[in-house]
């Protein structure tokens, strides 16, 4: 006992020594750099953490409140990463179209790098990897045709969910929507990507729905290893073993689907390719003169990229739509009177509506203002740039936060109020008519923009209104207890509710006849 106090004693000072040596180089090498560089204003900052204690659970809250105090444009140097802010549209448009290229790519972290096997689409580098995976997943799998070929998948899932829900209605019943809303999406992304549909009943849906649940919160999550250089090795806040667990169980589904699927098309011949993503990427895994090379790791993590961009963040901005309107019911009021006026009680809401329901796209784009998918677009400069007379150091972190854009008084009237007439044509109180939300207005982007921009814009462009459409055309909502749902956020990768959405669904008495 005595002998490890002794060696505790003798390493301590030793450990002491070697932070301060480390903490003095760190400030000599800022200094030096910003002798011949101005970066852009920060906050007061500690030895070796540097601005982390200024970041609370909601990252993206915490980053908005430091620039209402000190700018637009900020420097922060979370342990020894340097990190830039920016909360304006033009500082947007500044810094992801004008250096685009420049910003090109996005942080790995120990999570994303291990869980997606070092070779997924999404946290790929900008080269020619990335962009053939691009080509094949806008064309082949999100291109116009693809998408008008997978309507009738789509329809028929928000069918079942109907279904399920005039279920509960008859029995008075009330149901989670966040759990619904998942199964609605993920079965959607399932088909589409590999032909399979995870039914209510199935693990397989469970687990995928788990997955994708646990990989965007441990994405979103700070792990001080991935910051704070003294330690990269030591895992004290246990993330390892949670994305390695996260990591085998994903492992394990994947390839027990794809050796189902390499069965079948042994059994198939090499005439009986299907047409799913699955099929596509292993017909270029197969193919030895293929324009680009890849590994069974690969095929795992694109597939894994599109669970997690194409289940959470569609589940969720429904979620929050559907809050926000009964926490407004004279906003819901008016979409249900748009929905009767040119649809009517014959039929459903279907996607070819959508072009004929402005306010249904006012209310999407509001909760897209208020509620943004991902609050937070992450790039990694590649060079040094300068932005407003600021030096940018290659290697920084780029947080464009494009929650905070949305909440800022100086772009958007009452900016905490859900008013989607904000966004129609010739309403006096707004120019915001004409805004889009694909990446060209920087006011809303909730896809992000340039290079990086969401490959799923056009398939959320179709799913979230008819989505919305559907469930206020044929039910009335309420929550029990009767008064506003909280508005409360959850940290993450993406930024859903707090809390799960709980409601009590009832039949509307003019419902479609086909429906009812």
């Amino acid at each position: 006992m005595m002998h490890k106090l002794e060696v505790l004693q003798s390493i301590v000072p030793a450990i002491f020594i070697a932070v301060v040596c480390f903490s003095s180089l760190l400030h000599f090498i800022s200094s030096k750099w910003k002798q011949n560089h101005r970066l852009p204003p920060s906050p007061p900052s500690l030895p070796i953490i540097g601005h982390l204690h200024h970041l609370g659970p909601l990252v993206h809250s915490s980053l908005h409140n430091l620039s209402t105090r000190y700018g637009p444009l900020i420097h922060l140097r979370l342990g020894s990463v340097s990190c830039i802010v920016a909360s304006t549209p033009d500082l947007a448009h500044d810094l992801l179209k004008t250096n685009d290229l420049a910003f090109s790519y996005r942080k790995q972290s120990l999570a994303v790098n291990h869980i997606t096997y070092g070779a997924g689409f999404a946290f790929a580098p900008y080269g020619p990897y990335w962009k053939f995976i691009k080509k094949i997943s806008t064309v082949e799998l999100l291109g116009n045709q693809n998408l008008g070929r997978f309507l009738p998948i789509r329809t028929r899932e928000i069918h079942e969910l109907l279904e399920t829900l005039r279920v509960k209605s008859k029995k008075q019943e009330s149901v989670n929507m966040t759990e619904e809303l998942l199964k609605l999406a993920n079965n959607a992304i399932c088909q589409m990507m590999m032909s399979i549909r995870c039914s209510g009943t199935n693990s397989e849906a469970d687990e995928i729905i788990d997955l994708v649940r646990k990989v965007t919160k441990i994405f979103g999550e700070f792990n001080a290893s991935d910051f704070i250089w003294l330690l990269k090795n030591i895992d004290l806040q246990g993330f390892k073993k949670k994305y390695k667990d996260i990591h085998r169980r994903y492992d394990a589904m994947l390839e027990k689907i794809i050796c189902k699927r390499e069965e079948l098309r042994r059994m198939k011949g090499k005439d009986g390719k299907g047409n799913d993503f699955l099929d596509l990427l292993l017909d270029v895994f197969e193919d030895e003169n293929a324009e680009i090379k890849i590994t069974r790791d690969n095929i795992k993590a694109t597939i894994l990229d599109f669970f997690v961009a194409g289940t959470d963040t569609s589940a969720i901005t429904v979620e929050w739509t559907l809050a926000e309107l009964m926490n407004n019911p004279k906003v819901l009021e008016k979409a249900r009177q748009e929905i009767d006026a040119v649809v009517g009680n014959k039929r459903l809401v279907e996607e070819s509506d959508a072009p004929n329901l402005p306010y249904i796209q006012a209310v999407i784009k509001e909760s897209f203002r208020l509620h943004p998918p991902i609050p937070l677009l992450i790039r990694k400069s590649h060079e040094t740039v300068t932005v407003k007379g600021y030096g940018i150091p290659a290697g920084s972190l780029l947080f464009v936060n494009t929650w905070s854009i949305g909440r800022n008084p100086q772009y958007w009237e009452n900016p905490l109020e859900f008013n989607p007439s904000r966004f129609l044509e010739g309403e006096s109180n707004t120019l915001k008519g004409g805004l889009d939300i694909k990446g060209q207005n920087f006011e809303l982007l909730p896809f992000g923009t340039g290079r990086r921009r969401c490959p799923g814009v056009d398939l959320a462009i179709r799913q979230a209104p008819v989505t919305v459409g559907t469930l206020i055309q044929c039910f009335e909502w309420k929550v029990k207890d009767e008064r506003k749902l909280s508005m409360d956020e959850r940290g993450g990768l993406t930024a859903p509710r707090a809390v799960d959405l709980v409601c009590l669904p009832s039949l509307r008495p003019n419902a479609p006849h086909v429906f009812t």
